[in-house]
C-alpha cells in the first residue's frame, strides 16, 4: 500500500542505517583506543576483571620497587661484611706476627688500632636509605632484629595479602652500641676465650703491653682464637646475606615475568584485534553507503505519489 503517512520502506532503511552507524562508532572507538572493551558497558564482566588486574599490576610495580630497595640494602651489608672480613684477616695476621718473640708489639698495636677503627668505619657507613644492618643499638625502643622486604602482592578472591622476605640481622650485626652485658655485635661482643679465660672484644683488644712471658703468650694465642672465631662468624653472616640476595634477585625476576603475564592476560580480555576491526570497518562503510542509498530510494517512493496528481 502506498501511503503518505507511513513510509515502511524508509523506516526499515533508517533503522538499518542507525544500526550500521552504531556499529561503526563502536568499531572506530576500538581502532582509536586499541580496546574492544574500553568501558563497563562494552562488557561488564571483562571490564571488571581487567580493572582489578590493572590495579594488581600497579601494586606489583610497587613490590618491584621494594625489592630493588631491599636488594640494594642487602648488597651494601654484604659488601661491608666482605670488607670487614678482609680487615679482620689483617688483624689476625698482625697478631700471628706478634707471637714471634722479640718483636715490638707496641708498633704492631698501632697498626691493629688503625684496623679496628677501619672496622668501625665500615660498619657505620654500611647504610642505605636510613637502614644499617651492621651497626645497631639493640636496646633502642624501636629496634627490631628482623628486617622485612616486601616481596609479593597476592589476591585470592576479594582478599589480598602481602608476602615478605624476612632477614634475621642478629646474626649479621658487627657492632652493637648497647651495654657490655647485652651487646651482640660479632666484632664488639665480649668473648671469654681459651685457657686464660680472658675477656676480650676484637674491636678493642690491646697487645702493646704484652710481654714474652708464658702467660702473655697464652693470652695472645687466645686473642688469635677470638679473631679467628670472628672471621668464621662474619663468613657465616656473608653467606646468609648472599643467599638472601640471590633469593631477592630471583623474586625480582619472577615479579617481572608475573607483571608481563598479567598484562598479556588483560590484553586477551580487552584488547582489540586490529586486523579484524579494520576489516569490519571497511565492511561497515560499504553497509553505510548502501543504507544511505536505500533510504534515498525509499524516500523517493513517496515523491512518486505526486506524479499521480499531475
Amino acid at each position: 500500500m502506498a501511503s503518505i503517512n507511513t513510509n515502511a520502506s524508509a523506516m526499515t532503511a533508517l533503522q538499518s542505517l542507525r544500526m550500521t552507524s552504531y556499529a561503526m562508532e563502536k568499531t572506530q572507538s576500538a581502532i582509536a583506543t586499541g580496546f574492544r572493551v574500553g568501558k563497563a558497558k562494552d562488557n561488564a564482566a571483562y571490564w571488571s576483571i581487567a580493572t582489578s588486574m590493572r590495579s594488581d599490576n600497579k601494586a606489583l610495580s610497587t613490590v618491584q620497587d621494594a625489592l630493588g630497595l631491599g636488594a640494594a640494602t642487602v648488597d651494601i651489608a654484604y659488601t661491608a661484611v666482605e670488607s670487614a672480613i678482609k680487615v679482620t684477616d689483617e688483624i689476625k695476621k698482625k697478631l700471628v706476627a706478634a707471637r714471634e718473640p722479640g718483636v715490638d708489639r707496641s708498633k704492631i698495636q698501632s697498626e691493629i688500632s688503625e684496623l679496628q677503627k677501619q672496622l668501625e668505619a665500615i660498619s657505620s657507613s654500611a647504610s642505605f636509605s636510613g637502614e644499617n644492618w651492621l651497626s645497631v643499638n639493640s636496646t633502642d625502643a624501636g629496634y627490631n632484629g628482623t628486617k622485612s622486604i616486601v616481596s609479593s602482592f597476592n589476591r585470592s578472591g576479594n582478599t589480598v595479602t602481602i608476602e615478605t622476605v624476612d632477614i634475621d640481622i642478629t646474626t649479621t650485626v658487627l657492632f652493637d652500641s648497647a651495654t657490655d652485658a647485652t651487646r651482640t655485635g660479632i666484632i664488639d661482643e665480649i668473648r671469654t676465650i681459651g685457657t686464660s679465660s680472658t675477656a676480650v672484644t676484637v674491636s678493642s683488644l690491646v697487645i702493646g703491653t704484652l710481654t714474652d712471658s708464658v702467660a702473655d703468650n697464652i693470652i695472645l694465642e687466645d686473642y688469635i682464637q677470638a679473631v679467628d672465631d670472628v672471621i668464621r662468624e662474619m663468613t657465616d653472616a656473608a653467606t646468609s646475606l648472599g643467599a638472601i640476595s640471590s633469593r631477592v634477585d630471583l623474586q625480582k625476576e619472577f615479579i617481572n615475568q608475573l607483571m608481563d603475564a598479567i598484562s598479556r592476560g588483560i590484553g586477551q580480555l580487552v584488547d582489540a584485534e586490529m586486523n579484524e576491526e579494520s576489516t569490519r570497518l571497511q565492511a561497515l562503510q560499504v553497509q553505510q553507503q548502501l543504507g544511505i542509498q536505500a533510504l534515498s530510494i525509499a524516500n523517493g517512493n513517496s515523491q512518486n505519489i505526486l506524479a499521480l496528481f499531475q
